[in-house]
């Protein structure tokens, strides 16, 4: 057997009202104050203020820090270790979807690596020779599980791209799963990024690195955010709390656990794209690519995507492995539709299909597709999703 690697996290914790145990995480460490990374609507919508109540009462001192976009750029990252910097924090608090829990990976990175501090040096796999600061993730939607991976991406604004960043030395040394803190996700964000931790699930399943002990964090990642997700969409339009964003925080996460360590696809490789020339949400571009992309890598998967289907719920009995492929692909769709996400791109024509697929073929996370593709073929799969 080939020899694999797996990271996770030192500590995660889950469940509601898991955000009172970061005041403990940092005193018996020792830490005197933290660096709050987090966006503006978070914190005008007091979810910030949860967790900086909570270190109040703890005497624990603290600095905000919120100037981050939705697509973190370089000058985000740049700008937050010089806040960081000036502030006089010792560890990283960071509340948040994808974009903040990137942007303090970035920042922790840099601090305890300032040959990086170009941002741009990161990209791939970075020889960094310290691990970041010593960083506690609170993730506020349910999809990205940035806060246990050991990735992050940063968009360029002057090349126009995402880049992905793969580093053990970034990966959250505490995760908080909590819940409670993603009531605030309105039905359209639920959706997308509910879609984006289906992806991991399944890209993870798919992917050349795949093994058993991936296998059995994918696996149950899809059979979990498959029953959950209509809910949670459910849930956050009518602003009933209920199992379903319960069921989502823990399915992403489990998802993440995976991918993490094994790699992703096209899909993913295709989505930061979209979303680096049309600022389309990560969540939506991997939804809308997700069954194209289980399409094209059928040929040299179908058995794969049979497990998914099942995995999702979808009666295989009597049906062959091509049938069962296509029952995965097709319980894909009526899930991305049953959540409102439209399966066209908007502002995609025909003459970016060239560049789209020169930047998707350069992802980080293209090489980990099981099917390979040349440009001719991702020039193909970008004219599916085209309105």
């Amino acid at each position: 057997m080939a020899v694999n690697r797996f990271v996770l996290n030192n500590i995660s914790y889950h469940g509601a009202g898991a955000i009172r145990e970061i005041p403990g995480e940092l005193a018996r460490r020792g830490y005197q104050k933290a660096f709050v990374c987090s966006d503006p609507d978070l914190v005008k919508f007091g979810v910030v203020a949860k967790v900086t109540d909570l270190l109040d009462e703890a005497g624990i001192a603290w600095s905000l820090y919120d100037q981050i976009k939705p697509n973190p750029t370089i000058k985000n990252v740049q700008d937050g270790v010089a806040a960081y910097q000036a502030c006089g924090a010792d560890c990283i608090v960071t509340i948040g979807g994808g974009s903040s829990m990137d942007t303090a990976k970035g920042i922790g990175i840099i601090v305890a690596n300032p040959e990086f501090a170009d941002v741009v040096s990161l990209e791939g796999v970075a020889d960094t020779k310290n691990h970041a600061v010593f960083t506690i993730a609170v993730p506020t939607t349910a999809g990205t599980a940035a806060e246990v991976t050991i990735n992050y991406v940063i968009t360029d604004p002057e090349k126009v791209r995402k880049f992905v960043c793969v580093d053990v030395n970034d990966i959250p040394d505490v995760a908080v799963v909590d819940p409670d803190r993603m009531a605030s996700m309105p039905a359209g964000l639920t959706a997308a990024t509910g879609m984006d931790a289906l992806t991991h699930a399944i890209e993870g399943y798919t992917t050349k690195g795949a093994w058993e002990l991936s296998d059995m964090f994918h696996l149950k990642a899809i059979e979990v955010i498959s029953k959950n997700l209509r809910a949670a969409v459910a849930e956050a339009k009518s602003g009933e709390p209920g199992a379903g964003r319960e069921g989502m925080a823990l399915g992403q996460y489990i998802a993440g656990m995976g991918f993490s360590n094994v790699g992703l696809g096209i899909d993913h490789a295709m989505a930061h794209t979209l979303s680096a020339h049309y600022d389309t949400p990560h969540g939506v571009a991997c939804a809308m690519l997700l069954p194209v992309a289980m399409e094209y890598n059928k040929p040299v998967v179908a058995e794969r995507l049979a497990d998914v289907a099942a995995a999702m719920g979808v009666d295989t009995a009597g049906m062959s492995v091509d049938e069962a492929a296509d029952a995965a692909i097709a319980a894909v769709r009526q899930l991305s539709a049953d959540v409102d996400i439209k399966p066209t791109c908007d502002g995609l024509v025909e003459a970016d299909l060239d560049q789209l697929a020169d930047d998707a073929l350069a992802d980080a996370c293209f090489p980990g597709n099981p099917r390979e593709a040349d440009h001719a073929a991702v020039v193909e799969l970008f004219r599916k999703v085209m309105a």
